[in-house]
């Protein structure tokens, strides 16, 4: 439970590689929120909210001492365990993720003059009325374009007014794709950064398998990269590589 209205429940503080999109190889502490507005049968998080009493926190980059921290937290103890967990090396940026961390855009908002890293955000690129509360605050954004097929439900006008807004930052988009992604609605994500932010990188991440979806084959990614270098200059096939070197 939330002790005040700005203290948030926080999952975990850890330094690590990032292994995913634009950035990939990179040194960033992540700071995971809890909560997400969308159930993709690919995600392989549990962010339930109140699911989380403690906040487990690496102490010292890449020690793997991992200690609990009672959660609520407040922004200003937050920036405090994110110093814990950097301590030692130098780090890229701070990673706010979940989840979906646009549920908690105020505490993002209090939390980033505390912080002495640039702030990236890993977004489901939903909730644009959230991001515009705490888009002056961060660097950049990793926007997930959600296929229908994925969330069982269509969410592009929401993925439309979100990167209208995100594309004023250092954002990329990504597409998470399994082998039974349609063919249309790839080609429908790809038109959609095409017409807003033809300057934006887009990632076409293949599922690491999980809940039932299978890996798309060489051939789709092929195709899929085809399609969209037709209609964008930044296009990249990118993996979840921190699963490849079995790093948090």
């Amino acid at each position: 439970m939330r002790g005040t209205e700005m203290n948030e429940n926080i999952i975990e503080i850890f330094s690590t590689v990032q292994g995913e999109g634009k950035y990939v190889g990179c040194r960033q502490v992540f700071l995971r929120l809890e909560g997400c507005n969308l159930h993709c049968s690919y995600c392989d998080t549990n962010s339930a909210v109140g699911m989380h009493p403690d906040c487990v926190v690496e102490e010292g980059a890449g020690t793997y001492h991992l200690v609990p921290y009672p959660n609520p937290i407040s922004p200003q103890r937050a920036a405090e365990l994110v110093e814990i967990a950097a301590a030692g090396v130098p780090h890229q940026a701070l990673n706010i993720t979940g989840g979906e961390p646009l549920l908690h855009a105020a505490f993002i908002h209090a939390l980033a003059p505390h912080v002495h890293l640039p702030i990236y955000l890993e977004s489901n690129g939903t909730l644009h009325e959230e991001l515009k509360k705490c888009v002056d605050c961060v660097a950049g954004i990793s926007m997930d374009i959600k296929l229908p097929s994925a969330t069982t439900h269509p969410v592009w006008d929401a993925h439309v007014r979100f990167l209208e807004i995100a594309k004023a930052k250092d954002t990329w988009v990504k597409i998470v794709v399994a082998g039974e992604s349609p063919d249309g609605e790839v080609d429908t994500a790809i038109r959609l950064v095409a017409d807003i932010a033809p300057e934006t990188m887009l990632i076409l991440q293949p599922v690491t398998p999980y809940g039932g979806c299978t890996k798309p084959s060489p051939e789709q990614l092929l195709a899929w990269q085809e399609n969209a270098l037709r209609r964008l200059a930044h296009v990249r096939v990118i993996p979840q590589t921190h699963r490849m070197m079995d790093m948090l």
